[in-house]
């Protein structure tokens, strides 16, 4: 008990840390607008309250119902036989409880028209987030997905930072990412941006998103493709990545795709793939924005969230 004690103001102190971060509150709040009264629109460190309310009693009992042996995976990456690493490891599991464990919670979908919160901080910048529900990890699109990401916002070569930082001189903090979860997903892309430019810069955003559903060059969609296989190749450079890669996939996915796998996906998506994904994914009655800023009301900014 006296551990759980200890612990509690840590983790209070990271909540109010995160809280007192507006681009972090942005990053909470386009969760709650995408994913309304339900857990994955909730911040995963809890609330005050609930930190403050939990026991060690419901610690013990969150680890009997989830740590069992049809919901764990042991991955190892190194230079050991997989009989080295079986006859090291099984006894550690033998008495490792067998039941299955608590089922994770369907994500609610049903979004007809786009959603907006404005939460008023006293802040020099306004941090805007835009977003559209994505694609789950098992979902064939993903990887067209990753790379309308990639092409969109994703390094210092994509189409927001070059307009919105290298054109206009908007922003210093302009990206997007692609999440991909069991059963659902998401496309986010954010902005910090001076008080007085909100407006132009969400106007920018839209543009982008709309300019992005007309297509991809053969040429520009090559920069992409080659972005992201180059980082993936130099991440498995690290064997703690590699063991992440196999082990993640086998308890999501229950098979383990090789990295050459994956490139050869990355590489089998076309233009009309991406462009296809775009105009499926980046409609308006889909849309989502969280703004954190010094701003009273949300009516200026509901006008045009269109796309």
């Amino acid at each position: 008990p006296e551990e759980v004690e200890k612990e509690r103001p840590v983790i209070l102190e990271e909540l109010s840390m995160s809280n007192d971060i507006p681009s972090y509150r942005a990053d909470m709040l386009i969760d709650e607008v995408m994913w309304p009264d339900q857990p994955l629109g909730r911040d995963v460190g809890g609330t005050r309250e609930t930190v403050s309310d939990i026991t060690r009693d419901m610690l013990i009992g969150y680890m009997g119902r989830q740590y069992t042996a049809p919901n764990l995976v042991v991955s190892i990456a190194g230079n050991l036989s997989h009989e080295e690493i079986v006859e090291a490891v099984v006894p550690h599991f033998r008495d490792c409880a067998s039941h299955q464990p608590s089922a994770l919670f369907p994500v609610e979908e049903g979004q007809s028209t786009p959603r907006m919160k404005l939460e008023h901080r006293r802040s020099e910048q306004a941090h805007i987030c835009i977003a559209v529900k994505g694609l789950s990890s098992l979902h064939p699109d993903r990887y067209a997905l990753d790379l309308l990401n990639t092409v969109l916002g994703d390094g210092m070569s994509s189409r927001l930072f070059l307009e919105l930082r290298e054109k206009q001189s908007l922003v210093y903090d302009v990206h997007s990412t692609s999440s991909h979860l069991k059963d659902c997903g998401s496309f986010i892309t954010y902005a910090g941006v001076d008080t007085k430019n909100v407006h132009k810069a969400i106007g920018s955003v839209l543009k982008e998103l709309r300019l992005i559903k007309k297509g991809v060059p053969e040429e520009e969609l090559h920069k992409a493709r080659e972005f992201l296989k180059g980082r993936l190749i130099l991440r498995m450079e690290d064997s703690r990545a590699v063991a992440s890669w196999m082990g993640a996939q086998e308890l999501l996915h229950n098979q383990v795709l090789t990295v050459d796998e994956v490139l050869a996906k990355v590489d089998g998506v076309t233009t009309e793939d991406v462009q296809r994904v775009a105009n499926d994914l980046l409609v308006t009655e889909k849309l989502n924005m969280a703004v954190v800023g010094p701003y009273r009301s949300n009516k200026s900014f509901q006008k045009g969230l269109e796309i």
